[in-house]
């Protein structure tokens, strides 16, 4: 049932200081991954109309915007990335007045709609597909690509990123087409201009709806060597039993960068939108590479995913303090986006924490993730201390990675597993029994469990995004502090006249820490401890912190 969908509601989050700053600047993004965030039918399916009653939950959290994965038409073979229909609403997730009704009532509380675009690849079946397919003389032919093989077999020995080669045979024309995923999703041959056409008036159709812009998936791979050049083989096999490839030869092309310019100028001239975002699945080797989505005059993807925290199993305050400090000083001096985890990584709960002391090492995580310069991504349920339950045999398997890498992959079903809402029977997510199932902690770890406890993972979460809301952690600038320690990651924040510290015990040992504050004397310069948890005091220029402290403090 919907609740208390009706009544507007205030704006949550104010402008920022600076007049020039977009909305995305300062915004807490939250990734929902709709099949798993609430089911209002009770099919044991998430839906659109349960992200809609959930709407106040995410409004009293503080969150500006949600990045919605894939709600489309779909077989669902890759669970919503292969697309039948890039216009329309899947049935198991609502209609397309549902949806408009998604987007009205967000509206109303100031929260914002940011669709996941899947532009590498559609569905094989979807109707322009099954036209390139259907002849070498039809007209959407090169709307995919499509190639005669080798020697008996494919035209190289590109290999899908899921497994085995990217080439699959059609019997009908005797040509192969190249699919970088699952051979249910054929890539699609960007080269071509009718195809960049089509889908610059998909992203149209959705502005007009009024989403606030796109997470652009899998944007790496859009290009390829149209010489079919074979990748270099590397030693050992991998999950799939294939040989071990570079992908030098099908992926990172720099073509790329005139698709999204293109892109970025169809959000930025669409009448009346409010400085539309892209979102860019942007992995790459390195800060440089991933940074270049920028764009050269910062008119790409104003918000690239910065990949390195989500690959980092390693809570380290060196590591950390040195990853920050080489996006916030990277070259094409763009806004940084900072996540751990989404539907595609092992929560970070489970990855950072050592089984005793997860709930304060998350807060830990929570407190870096909310207070560095940049715009942080949440993933549904992080902010309870979600953990991934990965299914135990082959046979309860739902992600095709895992089928087909099982047992040394197996896949990404611990990470969507239901929100939970209750300690109730199926965490409060449906009435039915849900596609897959809660890990045993989400009786200790809901929304309704830890909105009563003051301390709670939830509670921190609120309090940090609303320390956002206000200088210098909106816009502010980010300067390291005490370098050399290899324990206690800290820095200040600082826009104008408002300044903080923020200090952060990332060792399983109590520290003492001295702030280096330009030479002040930090007890004297402290105004007002805006957060302090596992915190043993704070007196005479030091901080004492519990192990995975966390200390967050106003100067004067």
């Amino acid at each position: 049932m919907l609740t208390q969908v009706g009544a507007p509601i205030a704006a949550g989050a104010s402008v920022s200081a600076k007049s020039n700053a977009p909305w995305w600047q300062h915004a807490v993004f939250y990734e929902i991954y709709p099949r798993s965030f609430k089911d209002s039918n009770g099919d044991g399916i998430g839906d659109i109309n349960g992200i809609t009653s959930k709407l106040d939950y995410l409004h009293d959290l503080g969150i500006d915007a949600i990045w919605l994965t894939p709600c489309y038409p779909s077989p669902q073979v890759d669970f919503g990335y292969d697309i039948a229909d890039y216009c329309a609403i899947a049935p198991e997730y609502g209609t397309m007045a549902d949806f408009d009704r998604l987007v009205a009532e967000a509206k109303k509380r100031n929260i914002k709609i940011v669709m996941d675009f899947v532009v590498n690849h559609t569905s094989d079946k979807h109707p322009w597909f099954l036209a390139s397919a259907s002849s070498k003389t039809d007209p959407k032919r090169d709307w995919y690509i499509w190639r005669d093989g080798k020697n008996g077999g494919p035209p190289n020995n590109w290999q899908s990123l899921f497994g085995h080669s990217a080439w699959k045979l059609d019997p009908k024309t005797n040509q192969y087409y190249y699919h970088f995923f699952y051979a249910e999703q054929p890539d699609l041959n960007w080269r071509n201009p009718e195809l960049r056409k089509a889908m610059m008036e998909v992203a149209k159709f959705w502005l007009k709806r009024g989403v606030a812009g796109f997470r652009l998936d899998a944007v790496g791979c859009l290009f390829e060597d149209t010489e079919l050049h074979d990748n270099p083989v590397l030693p050992g096999t991998n999950a799939y039993g294939d040989p071990n490839t570079e992908y030098k030869y099908n992926d990172q092309y720099p073509e790329v960068h005139d698709i999204m310019r293109e892109l970025r100028s169809v959000l930025d001239a669409f009448p009346g939108a409010d400085h539309p975002v892209l979102i860019g699945e942007t992995a790459g080797p390195d800060v440089k590479k991933i940074s270049s989505m920028y764009g050269a005059n910062l008119d790409e993807i104003q918000l690239p995913m910065n990949f390195f925290f989500a690959y980092a199993n390693k809570r380290s305050a060196v590591d950390f303090r040195k990853l920050v400090g080489e996006w916030d000083a990277n070259p094409a001096k763009g806004w940084p986006l900072y996540f751990f985890s989404n539907h595609d990584q092992i929560r970070h709960y489970v990855r950072y924490g050592n089984g005793t002391n997860n709930d304060a090492i998350a807060k830990l995580m929570a407190a870096m993730l909310l207070t560095i310069r940049g715009t942080p991504l949440m993933y549904y349920g992080e902010e309870l201390g979600m953990e991934n339950n990965d299914p135990k045999r082959v046979e309860d398997v739902f992600d095709p990675i895992g089928k087909i890498g099982w047992p040394k992959e197996k896949g990404r079903d611990g990470e969507r597993t239901p929100m939970q809402w209750t300690a109730g029977e199926h965490a409060g997510f449906s009435t039915a029994k849900p596609w897959l199932n809660p890990p045993a902690s989400f009786t200790s770890h809901n929304v309704e469990a830890e909105s009563k406890e003051p301390n709670s993972l939830l509670n921190v979460y609120k309090k940090l995004i609303a320390m956002r809301t206000k200088e210098p952690f909106k816009t502010g600038s980010y300067e390291p502090i005490n370098t050399k320690d290899e324990n206690v990651f800290a820095y200040l924040r600082k826009e104008g006249s408002s300044k903080a510290v923020v200090v952060l015990n990332f060792s399983d040992k109590k520290q003492t820490f001295k702030p280096e504050i330009g030479g002040a004397d930090f007890g004297a310069a402290e105004k007002n401890v805006l957060l302090k948890e596992g915190v043993a005091e704070a007196t005479g220029g030091s901080v004492v912190l519990e192990p995975f402290g966390v200390y967050i403090a106003e100067l004067k």
